[in-house]
C-alpha cells in the first residue's frame, strides 16, 4: 500500500507545481525600437508643428490576457517633421530641447508605465480594441493618461496603435501657455498636444 501511496503523492505534487507554474507564467515581449515610433502634434494660435521622438526601450507583458508594460523615450531625439532641413527647423528642435520645453540636458529620458489594457466594446476611435491606461513621466513629473488603441496579439508579437491627448502644463511645460500667461496674445501655444503611439514588440 505504501508503495502505491508515495507515487500518488509525487504525481499530485508535480501536477500542482505544473498548475502553479502555468498560472503565474508571464510572456514578455521586447519592444522593437526600430519598428516602433512616437509622433507628436502640437498647435499654437498661429500654426502647428509635428515630429517624432525615438523609443529607447521597453516591454509589453501578457499575463494570460492581462496586458501591462513600460516604454522609455529618448528625449534628446526630438525632431520636427513638418519643415524642410534648414535654419528654422534647427531652431525649433533646439528650442524644444531647451528648458522652455523638455529640458533634455536635465531630463534625457521620459517613460510610460502601462498599468492596464482593457478590451472595449465600442469606441469613438476607429479600429480601437482596448483602452490603455498608465502613468506618463516627463521632466520627472508623473500623471495618469488613458486612450483607446488598436491592440493586435499574435503568438510571437504584440502591436499597439493609439493617440493620447496630453496637457503639457501638468509636466511643468508652461512656455507661452495662456493658463499661466493670460496676456500672451497671439503668441499663445495651446496646452494640449497629441502623442501618437505605434509600438511593436516581439517575444
Amino acid at each position: 500500500m505504501r508503495k502505491i501511496i508515495i507515487p500518488a503523492i509525487v504525481l499530485a505534487a508535480l501536477t500542482m507545481m505544473s498548475f502553479v507554474s502555468s498560472r503565474f507564467h508571464i510572456d514578455v515581449f521586447k519592444v522593437d525600437t526600430k519598428q516602433s515610433a512616437l509622433q507628436w502634434y502640437a498647435e499654437k494660435l498661429t500654426g502647428k508643428h509635428n515630429g517624432t521622438i525615438m523609443l529607447s526601450g521597453g516591454e509589453l507583458k501578457n499575463n494570460h490576457g492581462s496586458l501591462t508594460g513600460s516604454l522609455t523615450f529618448d528625449m534628446t531625439s526630438i525632431s520636427n517633421k513638418d519643415m524642410d532641413e534648414g535654419e528654422w527647423k534647427g531652431k525649433l528642435e533646439t528650442h524644444l530641447k531647451s528648458a522652455d520645453f523638455f529640458d533634455v540636458a536635465k531630463f534625457p529620458v521620459s517613460k510610460f508605465d502601462i498599468t492596464s489594457m482593457t478590451p472595449v466594446k465600442s469606441s469613438n476611435t476607429p479600429g480601437a480594441t482596448h483602452t490603455v491606461k498608465g502613468m506618463l513621466t516627463i521632466k520627472d513629473k508623473t500623471n495618469e493618461i488613458s486612450f483607446d488603441a488598436e491592440i493586435k496579439m499574435m503568438p510571437k508579437s504584440i502591436s499597439c496603435k493609439g493617440s493620447a491627448v496630453v496637457d503639457r502644463t501638468k509636466f511643468d511645460i508652461k512656455y507661452r501657455s495662456k493658463s499661466f500667461f493670460p496676456d500672451i496674445g497671439d503668441k499663445m501655444i495651446y496646452d494640449e498636444f497629441t502623442l501618437k503611439f505605434d509600438v511593436v514588440a516581439f517575444l
